[in-house]
């Protein structure tokens, strides 16, 4: 890696960086779900978000898509040194593989049709019904358009006006107050 001058990740050649990255991540029985390449306090940050080979193709759940760390290191091992032989980025960077998480960026239309009846948090450019945020459950999407419904309120959010949004995970049924603690015998 040379030291020149930091360039803004857009002018990094995308295509060909995806070139060198998609056949490594599939090598290990993996594929790319997001890149980031930004500038971080210890320095530019080249990160890449996989999980297992056909998991979008197969509507896996975040569970069943998820890559471990053995996995993660394999392709940081063999992707480090194709890298370095493309030289796509002409200065210093850390690469990091991780999974997407249980909490994954939406990126794609296939993203919110594959976690359909999943809660979702989405940030929006301009407001949906007064809401620059809106928390629901994804119920599809379909023509570039994304369907939250929201309590008795449904949103239908066109895909280009989101800003960011991810899945939501919940911790399971909030324990109802009053009720009885584990080891304990209710009074009757």
């Amino acid at each position: 890696m040379s030291q020149s001058a930091p360039r803004s990740p857009n002018s990094i050649d995308r295509e060909r960086l995806d070139a060198v990255i998609a056949p490594v991540a599939r090598a290990h029985g993996a594929e790319v779900v997001d890149l980031e390449f930004k500038s971080e306090a210890g320095g530019w940050v080249l990160r890449l978000f996989v999980e297992k080979l056909g998991s979008a193709d197969s509507n896996l759940s975040t569970r069943d898509a998820a890559v471990d760390l053995s996995l993660c290191s394999g392709i940081a091992h063999d992707l480090s040194p194709a890298l370095d032989v493309a030289d796509l980025i002409p200065h210093r960077y850390h690469l990091e593989i991780s999974s997407p998480g249980i909490e994954r960026p939406l990126k794609k239309e296939r993203d919110y049709v594959r976690f359909h009846g999943k809660k979702a948090k989405l940030r929006l450019h301009t407001a949906s019904l007064g809401e620059k945020v809106v928390t629901g459950i994804l119920d599809g999407a379909e023509g570039g358009k994304v369907r939250v419904t929201d309590g008795n309120r449904r949103h239908e959010i066109s895909i280009d006006q989101i800003a960011s949004a991810r899945l939501v995970f919940e911790f399971g049924p909030t324990p109802k107050p009053g009720g009885s603690k584990p080891g304990k015998k209710q009074k009757r």
